[in-house]
């Protein structure tokens, strides 16, 4: 097949993607399509749940091994779709439907490439490519429950949309709940020590306390108060009050070190991360795909958003037709000369790494 050819399948399987609804944990109508791509093109391949995964055809065991993964699930369409997310409208170059963007566009050009590579001989790397499930969840049986299951990982390239351009390094996550005390009381009586007026020098404190260590590729670490719950009824001063905190994390902490500076200065009763497992990653700008991605023309910069390189040891990039900008948005598109030109860099930039 040539890569106009794989281009022309790939538009029409991401097509059938848009119309099957593939939300996070109910994508077994994706994977089928997918599968049906393995076997149209008599490569092998494995389903493990609702991850569908392949090996290229001469793999060897001495080599290194480049994974290619992007994701096949979606989140929910949001009240301002003018469109049916569910059908695949073409418009003005534009394809549009839920998660044509988010990723549907970088799995299917991940999808070609892999194919176009699959029977060549004498490759450097290995290949394995995982078009996994649960990203948007981050569910228990998305990307990381494959790593037990596929061939040990050296590299990764992760499709999600950044223009083609080389995020060298994603911020992680850490999801923080955080408790204020005071004193409960009724509202009718004095009270020294109201736990909502506590709050406002707490608040204060999460706004102007920063990390010291910052990042050439992805910048400071970003502390944001995002939930504030407490009181039941409007008589009744609470005695507790619960703050969410989302910090994105940058690659001069781990996860475990921003707990630590946390529950060590936050002035609250109690700060508790819900996980640790969703680090920063990222990848040597000396390394080869960085190298032959600068080499064609492609900018490096550090992404501010998360995806399944978070759940990944090896270095990873990130890099992948559509805009970030267009994720989860109403009316969600990618371009379609976009997977075109996605289709034709990701070859080029493997010709130069594994050939």
């Amino acid at each position: 097949m040539t890569p106009l050819e794989l281009t022309n399948d790939g538009i029409s399987l991401l097509k059938k993607l848009i119309e099957t609804q593939s939300f996070s944990s109910e994508e077994d109508g994706t994977a089928t399509h997918i599968e049906d791509w393995f076997k149209r093109y008599n490569m092998d391949y494995k389903r493990t749940q609702h991850n569908v995964w392949a090996i290229n055809k001469y793999f060897d065991d001495s080599k290194p091994t480049l994974l290619l993964n992007s994701h096949h699930d979606t989140v929910k369409p949001n009240s301002a779709y003018t469109k049916d997310p569910f059908k695949a409208i073409v418009e003005d170059g534009k394809l549009y439907g839920l998660g044509s963007n988010d990723a549907g566009g970088c799995l299917v050009s991940l999808m070609a490439t892999f194919t176009h590579f699959y029977n060549h001989k004498d490759l450097k790397y290995n290949l394995v490519i995982v078009a996994s499930a649960e990203e948007e969840s981050s569910g228990p049986n998305g990307l990381n429950s494959m790593l037990s299951v596929i061939p040990k990982v050296d590299v990764a390239i992760v499709g999600e949309p950044t223009l083609m351009n080389l995020a060298v390094a994603e911020k992680g996550l850490v999801v923080f709940d955080a408790v204020v005390e005071g004193t409960a009381s009724h509202a009718a009586h004095p009270n020294d020590n109201n736990v909502i007026y506590n709050t406002i020098d707490v608040l204060q404190w999460f706004k102007d306390f920063k990390f010291e260590k910052g990042s050439e590729a992805l910048g400071d670490v970003k502390l944001t108060v995002t939930q504030i719950n407490a009181g039941k009824q409007h008589n009744a001063v609470p005695a507790h009050l619960d703050l969410v905190i989302d910090v994105r994390v940058n690659d001069a902490y781990s996860n475990a070190e921003i707990a630590e500076v946390l529950q060590n200065k936050a002035p609250c009763m109690s700060i508790t991360p819900r996980s640790l497992r969703l680090n920063s990653s990222s990848i040597p700008v000396d390394h080869d795909l960085v190298k032959a991605g600068i080499a064609i023309g492609r900018t490096t910069y550090g992404s501010p958003t998360l995806s399944d390189q978070a759940v990944l040891s090896c270095p990873s990039l990130k890099l992948g037709p559509g805009d970030s900008t267009r994720s989860h948005s109403a009316d969600e598109f990618i371009y379609i000369n976009e997977i075109e030109e996605g289709i034709k860099i990701y070859i080029e930039l493997l010709n130069r790494v594994i050939v």
